[in-house]
């Protein structure tokens, strides 16, 4: 395991398992109501090829003031099912199925015009490259100015204040004159903080940031998630956070949802899915993380692909990669759809997977290799 996944997962691990991190998390009231739930979620997108199954029975709740990081290659599904929360899939060209309720609303279903009401209100997004994300005609003192009108019937000038004060709270300086320049004058660290000023001028209750440092240097990447993790304790958002950068989820998550192949495969404590993972694919994805202690640690990479939307293999979607395939009886990997489950005694999360002792596995062959 990487040098910063190893000492934030051990940190993780000295945590209380579910428990909120004192140093890092706001005290709520109501902070262990569900302000989201997803259930039984599924997004395909009919093509000329066929069906693609992006996403498949997801379903997972988020309290205010928790962070659940989704985790999982390109493909899996991450950003495919927060963007069914944000209501930007084309529903002329998407089928979306299920349910999601934000603050006790159902959303599934709804008009344009009832979600752009929620969108920036109630939940927001932190896109991965702002570059595209923010207007180049336009300045971003502008561009946040707007936003918040959007939702508030208010003048320019009260607006284009409130544009000041939020660039002045993630840590623009000279927020004033910065307000009145554009997006090209700003560095990649400084356009990623006026994104995240625009995801929450309006208070909303919900940000969904997707992948938000990985165009970063590792210094500005550090600033961006303490930053994150501030506005948390300040105004008691939920945050649901899109990565591939299991040092990143080490560090900010609370709750951990690996997706594969669009399912669900893990989902538990940022302390059960980092440091006891039941899913040989979790295993894989920790293995698969360079150590910087050693020169002669060894690479222990996923083989093969992930699997085509278009045509899942039966059983479970991991079969045709799983190196423990075999230990299963009866090819029941490749024949049966494993349920998301707890599939050990103690303290695990859930892991849509056929072995019988996982516990047992991961501590007498992966973790020797993680550690």
């Amino acid at each position: 395991m990487s040098a910063a996944v190893n000492e934030a997962a051990h940190s993780v691990a000295h945590t209380p398992a579910g428990g909120p991190r004192p140093s890092r998390r706001p005290s709520h009231k109501g902070q262990d109501e569900a302000f989201l739930v997803v259930d039984d979620l599924s997004v395909q997108f009919p093509t000329e090829d066929g069906l693609v199954k992006a996403v498949q029975n997801v379903s997972y709740s988020l309290p205010l003031g928790r962070t659940l990081a989704i985790v999982g290659e390109s493909g899996s599904g991450k950003s495919v099912s927060s963007m069914a929360i944000m209501g930007l899939h084309d529903p002329k060209r998407t089928i979306i199925t299920g349910s999601i309720t934000l603050g006790g609303e159902q959303i599934v279903g709804r008009s344009q015009d009832d979600m752009r009401k929620i969108r920036g209100q109630v939940a927001s997004i932190i896109f991965q490259d702002p570059q595209s994300s923010l207007h180049p005609y336009f300045t971003v003192g502008w561009q946040l100015r707007e936003a918040y009108r959007e939702h508030h019937q208010v003048s320019k000038s009260v607006a284009h204040t409130r544009a000041i004060e939020m660039l002045d709270r993630v840590g623009i300086p000279h927020p004033k004159r910065r307000a009145d320049q554009y997006p090209f004058e700003f560095s990649g660290g400084m356009r990623q903080r006026a994104m995240i000023a625009m995801a929450l001028i309006n208070d909303p209750q919900l940000i969904i940031a997707d992948e938000p440092t990985t165009a970063l240097d590792v210094t500005v990447q550090a600033q961006i998630l303490d930053l994150l993790n501030d506005l948390q304790a300040e105004f008691g958002s939920a945050i649901i956070m899109i990565t591939h950068d299991l040092a990143v989820v080490a560090e900010v998550a609370d709750d951990v949802m690996v997706m594969y192949g669009g399912r669900a495969v893990e989902h538990g404590t940022a302390e059960q899915v980092l440091v006891r993972p039941n899913h040989p694919y979790t295993w894989g994805l920790l293995q698969s993380i360079p150590a910087v202690s050693s020169e002669q640690a060894e690479l222990y990479p996923i083989k093969g692909n992930p699997p085509s939307l278009l045509s899942l293999p039966p059983g479970c979607s991991f079969a045709p990669r799983c190196p423990y395939v075999d230990r299963v009886p009866d090819g029941k990997c490749r024949t049966d759809l494993p349920e998301l489950i707890s599939r050990s005694a103690g303290d695990h999360g859930l892991s849509r997977c056929h072995l019988s002792n996982p516990d047992a596995i991961f501590a007498a062959e992966v973790e020797p290799r993680i550690a």
